[in-house]
């Protein structure tokens, strides 16, 4: 389904759309970031969810998935949990040569 599908999906049941101005300085470029990525990662990939249980969950899912497996392409593509792990260590360990890896 594509993005129009969802907007007129989404209002037939009652769910107004998030609107907002472009480009004014209110805008949030990682939430927007954020939710563009679940939006074609979670809802343009999967079959239409039955119900807003399923989508509730299948989102968690989601998020889950986002912030600890999610390989980021800003962090040489580690996942956030490697990431995060990796910077621990290295605040631990400065003088390593592990660290320095």
């Amino acid at each position: 389904m594509h993005g129009g599908g969802i907007h007129r999906t989404s209002c037939s049941r009652g769910i107004l759309p998030s609107v907002g101005s472009v480009g004014d300085s209110f805008d949030n470029a990682l939430a927007e970031s954020v939710n563009s990525s679940c939006k074609t990662e979670l809802i343009d990939h999967q079959p239409l969810y039955p119900g807003a249980t399923e989508l509730a969950l299948g989102t968690a899912e989601w998020v889950a998935f986002y912030n600890r497996q999610r390989p980021n392409g800003y962090c040489q593509d580690l996942t956030p949990y490697r990431a995060e792990a990796l910077y621990y260590h290295r605040q631990r360990h400065p003088h390593t040569e592990e660290a320095l890896r």
